[in-house]
């Protein structure tokens, strides 16, 4: 297999590689950079989420001592 710049033109010299490479390059970094994005969103919702759930255990735990005070009277 060769590299291809596209379908219709493959690079023909140094000068046409090169360009070939630094415009893969660049498609590649700006997929990471928005896989990486997606993913830190994606870990800040998971955080939000886990400081409601200690919040709601908390809460349930406090109800729950509250509740066995009351029916120890």
């Amino acid at each position: 297999s060769s590299l291809k710049g596209d379908e219709a033109n493959p690079p023909q010299n140094t000068a046409d590689l090169t360009a070939f490479v630094q415009n893969l390059l660049q498609q590649m970094q700006g997929r990471f950079q928005t896989m990486s994005d997606s993913i830190i969103g994606r870990i800040d919702e998971m955080g939000h989420r886990i400081d409601d759930l200690e919040k709601s255990i908390g809460e349930l735990i406090q109800q729950a001592g509250v509740e066995e005070s009351d029916g120890g009277r």
